[in-house]
């Protein structure tokens, strides 16, 4: 027979397997994050269980506070800790809305302070050089030269994810609409305007270099490898390495480097930041103002010259 701390045990383990069922019909997130906030929340359950809470009405402030300081003690990241509240918050609320528990242990836990990191980008020169480095590679036989361009192009034109540039599809791509396709976190579908040159370089890859590859037609996705196979990360990270390499630019560069160039240049632009959001594909404009950086110190400094009072 069951003792009651094993079931108790039992219905905390119902409570999240409702919880990520919830996730993942209503709000269509991805194995990856739904595999996050499961390791995350059972991390929890654990460290609860060590100090003999089992049931979700004795979790309260002093328990939640309780295990962030031991991932704290444990040498664990902020981020990594903010994450893990974040994903408790949203448990909670959960809860709470389904009847579950009468309030949330987790509304007023701050989240621990991090400084803003500003994302890693290029120069508009530095850009145009990684973009011409696969064509002028001439170590690369023409149908690579060809693919890597196209991708590369993807990944700035379309400010592109890896996995949405290397899962693009044929028919993804609507050539007199001069949009791609894109299914991003919890595929959901975005349309995102192609630029000419962009286009140029998926044409002749399309039509050229891909037909060159084994049974060409016999897969929907627009980058193969040398055996026909569809492109992964690893070959789709290389690619840009090779070509940040033949443009001389230095550091960690990798294609969410485009991404960021794609969402900088935009701001620099003049594009309203709603705008930037619908093209990146961000569920939040919270996530996108992290580029507005780039004008902060522009701005500051023509204060500081044409203000009388700077």
């Amino acid at each position: 027979m069951a003792t009651p701390e094993e079931l108790a045990a039992a219905e905390l383990e119902r409570a999240l397997a409702d919880f990520l069922i919830a996730l993942r019909v209503e709000a269509g997130l991805s194995r990856h994050t739904l595999s996050a906030y499961r390791s995350d929340l059972r991390q929890l359950i654990a460290w609860a269980g060590s100090r003999g809470v089992f049931k979700l009405a004795d979790f309260d402030r002093e328990l939640i506070y309780g295990w962030l300081e031991s991932l704290r003690a444990a040498g664990l990241a902020t981020s990594s800790v903010a994450r893990k509240l974040s994903a408790t918050s949203v448990w909670f609320a959960h809860l709470v809305a389904e009847g579950r528990i009468a309030g949330d242990p987790t509304a007023l836990v701050r989240a621990p302070r991090m400084g803003r990191s500003l994302p890693k980008s290029l120069e508009v020169g530095e850009v145009e050089r990684l973009l011409s480095a696969p064509t002028q590679d001439q170590s690369l036989p023409p149908w690579r030269q060809q693919r890597d361009a196209a991708l590369l192009e993807v990944l700035y034109a379309a400010g592109a994810r890896v996995s949405e540039a290397i899962g693009l599809c044929l028919d993804g791509i609507e050539p007199s609409l001069r949009v791609l396709r894109l299914y991003g976190k919890g595929r959901k579908v975005r349309l995102v305007p192609c630029n000419d040159r962009a286009r140029a370089a998926l044409e002749l890859w399309i039509r050229d270099g891909r037909e060159q590859l084994p049974h060409p037609r016999q897969r929907p996705e627009v980058f193969l490898t040398r055996s026909g196979t569809p492109l992964d990360r690893t070959n789709a990270w290389r690619a840009v390495k090779r070509a940040a390499t033949a443009a001389s630019i230095r550091g960690a560069i990798s294609p969410h480097t485009l991404r960021h160039a794609f969402a900088t240049h935009l701001i620099e632009g003049g594009a309203d930041l709603r705008s930037v959001q619908e093209m990146l594909g961000h569920a939040s404009i919270s996530t996108t103002e992290i580029y507005t950086h780039v004008d902060g110190e522009k701005l500051l400094a023509l204060h500081r010259l044409y203000h009388p009072r700077a």
